[in-house]
């Protein structure tokens, strides 16, 4: 099994490039809930003297995979090493579903991953253009004056953007489990919101709930 390895980033570094940040989102397909992007930096000098054994970036390279291919106790696992290690700053953007509805999905998710960028960094991208470049998972770029790079499937390639995968999905994962709470006839624990069949089977039921997404075509067609 192949895994994502931080090549790319080490080429970046070598150019000169002081901050590369790997960014995913997730949520981006589900009818309700918001869509969450996250930013990883990994730091150029690895500190592995530092750090206990299981947590050296060496190690990590073994475990860390697209988020989707880990099961949730080891994604878990891995969110704490990660939000917590030294040679990794992150940051979280969210858009919730109202505003999903009023800008449309794509550009809820580049809102996501913009917000994810200035919990790090709470820059004026110009001063920084020189020293930060982006890569992406998907493809499409963002609205920012920064150098990137959008890669299809980057989670599966790119370390920095694996580490963002499993940081934004284990994220999203625990608002959905508090939507839960609040409204547990839809399911949310076991979809996240997505379209499954309980899911559906419950907007039937039960209708649209404030967090559903309006514009997406079967919640607008239930309100028909």
């Amino acid at each position: 099994m192949k895994f994502p390895n931080f090549q790319q980033e080490k080429s970046l570094w070598r150019r000169g490039y002081r901050f590369v940040v790997g960014l995913d989102e997730v949520g981006r397909g589900a009818l309700a809930g918001p869509v969450v992007g996250a930013a990883v930096v990994i730091s150029p000098k690895i500190k592995n003297q530092n750090v206990r054994s299981k947590y050296k970036m060496q190690d990590l390279l073994k475990e860390i995979k697209d988020s989707k291919k880990l099961i949730p106790s080891k994604r878990e696992d891995l969110y704490k090493i990660l939000i917590n290690h030294p040679n990794i700053e992150w940051g979280i953007g969210r858009v919730d579903s109202g505003m999903i509805d009023k800008i449309n999905i794509l550009e809820a998710t580049k809102l996501a991953m913009e917000r994810a960028l200035r919990k790090i960094f709470n820059f004026q991208t110009s001063i920084f253009s020189n020293d930060v470049f982006l890569i992406l998972d998907g493809n499409f770029k963002l609205n920012l004056n920064l150098p990137q790079k959008s890669i299809i499937r980057a989670d599966e390639k790119i370390l920095s953007c694996a580490m963002a995968s499993i940081i934004a999905k284990v994220y999203r994962d625990n608002i959905m489990f508090r939507y839960h709470k609040k409204y547990p006839q839809y399911g949310f624990d076991k979809h996240k919101g997505y379209g499954t069949r309980l899911h559906f089977n419950r907007l039937y039921q039960y209708g649209p709930s404030k967090i559903h997404r309006r514009s997406f075509a079967p919640i607008k067609n239930l309100q028909k």
